[in-house]
């Protein structure tokens, strides 16, 4: 049996056509990076893996499905925000008929499909966002 290292979140990059799907958080007081632009995942629940957590909160804050097998890439990081626990950061794609089929959760302003230059150059996108993110394209 395979023991997930510990793990407190989990992010996912999904691409499509030089984008990549984000979505602006809500700007209101006491949530971590009120008002930027974000990409889906969060924070772990109970013992799940670092990939059931990500596709779990793709599903809550998009109404996306996705197996597994779509996770191409993952690399895994010690955050700083998160007083250094470790985090998992993925990378797939995403179909058009899948862009389709979005249903915004409630989590958030509003989504988009934003070129991946926009929201790598964006003062307003999580940072070490911006990095991972450019990790999993030099990848």
């Amino acid at each position: 049996m395979i023991i997930e290292p510990a793990f407190v979140g989990a992010k996912l990059a999904l691409i499509r056509d030089g984008q990549v799907l984000t979505y602006l958080r809500d700007d209101r007081e006491g949530l971590a990076f009120p008002g930027h632009w974000d990409l889906p995942g969060g924070g772990r629940e109970g013992d799940e893996s670092a990939e059931t957590c990500v596709l779990r909160e793709l599903h809550e804050e998009f109404g996306l499905i996705l197996p597994p097998a779509r996770l191409i890439w993952r690399r895994d990081y010690f955050s700083d925000h998160l007083g250094g626990q470790r985090v998992a950061f993925f990378g797939g794609h995403i179909t058009e008929a899948e862009i389709g089929a979005i249903v915004f959760g409630d989590e958030g302003q509003f989504w988009q499909m934003m070129t991946v230059e926009a929201f790598l150059a964006n003062d307003r996108a999580i940072s070490h966002l911006q990095t991972r993110l450019q990790d999993f394209l030099d990848a």
